[in-house]
């Protein structure tokens, strides 16, 4: 290379020196300010406290926990696959966890070291709040089964339900059936498009064998899929639910439908 190393390390340094700084706050516990922020701006909470045997632990004091569960259900994410994500994330940062509390024990000489490594783990738990596309998919449907047993009885909910009347039935399975006031409820998560095309599918075989039923149809997001695919959905779906952060419109849409308690 023709640039001088030597300078850019001393420059980075000094960069990384500016951004770092360590406040006490008694005789055992330290605030270490980073350069790791939320989403929101705010910056991420690490101390550094001596425990006894004069161990350090780098510590966030339960604190990201904390701010993430300002907008989300933190609960979720020990749970399916946000719970075997933050297994993997803790697993890969060697950062331990103790009632929400992550934290890394250290020497003073890998502190530096220890410090951009909890930095790490955190954003990573962090980003389980913006999953992405395939990873979010996934979770849809355990967010959707988590909701419907809000609403009704886990004893009325069957999963991954086959109406065994039509042709070549294990071919077009519906995501949940639940017993209905009047007629059996199928309902079907819609997490893209290619599911939507899917469950037109199903719904044109379901009337073609004259099935007597309710459907309810439920979006990630209906506003991702394409005009067309929506239009032959709502030709041979029922009432449909935009997203499931629509909570009050799922329930009472969910309660009308579905058998009494």
């Amino acid at each position: 290379m023709n640039v001088n190393i030597s300078l850019i390390e001393e420059q980075l340094c000094a960069l990384l020196c500016a951004e770092v700084k360590v406040t006490a706050k008694n005789d055992k516990l330290a605030r270490i300010v980073t350069p790791f922020y939320f989403a929101d701006g705010d910056p991420y909470q690490v101390y550094l406290k001596e425990m006894p045997g004069g161990i350090l632990r780098l510590t966030d004091m339960g604190h990201t926990m904390m701010h993430l569960s300002y907008e989300n259900d933190t609960d979720k994410f020990r749970e399916g696959t946000r719970g075997n994500l933050l297994s993997q994330v803790k697993a890969e940062t060697s950062v331990d966890e103790n009632n929400g509390e992550f934290y890394i024990d250290t020497t003073i000489e890998k502190l530096g070291f220890n410090i951009f490594r909890l930095g790490q783990a955190l954003t990573k738990i962090n980003d389980l709040t913006f999953l992405n596309r395939a990873r979010a998919e996934s979770t849809f449907y355990e967010d959707l089964k988590e909701q419907l047993k809000k609403i009704i009885p886990e004893e009325k909910i069957t999963a991954d339900y086959y109406y065994e009347q039509m042709e070549n039935a294990g071919d077009y399975p519906i995501d949940f059936k639940i017993e209905g006031k009047e007629l059996p409820l199928f309902v079907f998560g819609i997490p893209n498009r290619d599911k939507a095309r899917l469950t037109t599918i199903i719904l044109e075989r379901l009337l073609r064998s004259k099935a007597n039923y309710d459907s309810l149809l439920i979006f990630s997001d209906q506003s991702a899929i394409p005009r067309p695919d929506l239009a032959r959905l709502s030709n041979v779906g029922g009432e449909m639910i935009a997203s499931l952060d629509a909570e009050a419109d799922f329930s009472r849409k969910l309660i009308r439908k579905a058998a009494n308690n």
